[in-house]
């Protein structure tokens, strides 16, 4: 029967696209990751994979495969990596992607407990507002708010966030407040330019989210910048409720349409697909939404 080993082979030519690129990501010889490809064929009595003088091509029964066993493997990989846990030496250099504002204080806080209770670990944290690609910046693990990125990307939800409609009592004094969601269309509202809701923004009515154009003199690609907007008065807002939390407590914002309230956005933690997971991965991912269960965020 096929071992462990050969079918890693196997899977690691398809995703690498060559025998040179798996036995690197597997720190194999090219000869040992070639002979496990053949030791496999020879087994199954079928070609898995067509080889040219350039590149190689997976046969139609070799993508059939490969679907099913890539799968397979990772289960195994993950359950592996969860029995040796509490005897695995957590160590090696781990790098983080989260963005500039919210790592502060929701990664930053996990990144250094983490840090106390697995001291052979060093940790670089990446911070961006640009989604990273995780093998080209060279992340164990990326901390995204929404869009997940690649579907290849394995993921996993740590918390969500709740998003509120706001605006500074100055601009109310000026403009009034709004009653019902379409009051937003006649109001002065701080767009922001970047992510997926810019002058659209979805508000919770009966149960349905329906998505309503805002519009206001003065756009912003900047989640910082927009929120001091509408702190200085030029406009409403939404947030995510962590970004304006303070400023709601101290009076600075208040709170509007709460009724109907947009919709919470999810917060996922995202590693690569590929087979032998680091065990420090899976258990920060743990560890952070642990954690963040018990923030008000």
């Amino acid at each position: 029967m096929a071992s462990f080993e050969q079918y890693e082979a196997f899977v690691e030519t398809i995703e690498r696209g060559s025998l040179t690129g798996a036995a690197k990501r597997l720190n194999r010889s090219l000869q040992s990751v070639s002979r496990a490809l053949a030791t496999l064929e020879s087994e199954l009595g079928i070609e898995l994979i067509r080889r040219s003088t350039r590149r190689l091509h997976p046969t139609p029964a070799g993508l059939a495969f490969y679907g099913r066993l890539r799968s397979a493997l990772r289960d195994i990989e993950d359950a592996r990596a969860e029995a040796m846990l509490e005897t695995a030496r957590i160590g090696g250099l781990f790098r983080i992607g989260a963005s500039v504002l919210f790592a502060p204080n929701f990664i930053v806080p996990s990144a250094v407990a983490f840090l106390h209770k697995f001291p052979d670990v060093e940790i670089e944290l990446v911070l961006s507002d640009l989604q990273a690609d995780l093998i080209e910046d060279r992340l164990d693990v990326a901390i995204r708010i929404g869009d997940l990125g690649a579907a290849s990307l394995r993921s996993r939800n740590v918390s969500q966030l709740r998003r509120v409609i706001v605006a500074a009592p100055g601009y109310l004094v000026r403009h009034g407040y709004p009653r019902a969601p379409e009051d937003l269309t006649s109001h002065l509202c701080v767009v922001r330019t970047f992510g997926p809701e810019g002058d659209a923004w979805p508000l919770t009515v009966s149960g349905t989210v329906m998505r309503l154009p805002v519009k206001g003199t003065l756009r912003c690609n900047d989640a910082a910048g927009a929120n001091a907007a509408v702190l200085g008065g030029a406009g409403i807002g939404l947030a995510p409720l962590w970004q304006v939390r303070r400023d709601i407590d101290e009076g600075r914002l208040e709170i509007l349409l709460p009724e109907f309230e947009p919709p919470p956005i999810q917060v996922s933690a995202v590693w690569p697909n590929s087979i032998g997971t680091p065990a420090r991965t899976l258990l920060f991912v743990e560890m952070l939404a642990h954690r963040l269960a018990g923030e008000r965020i």
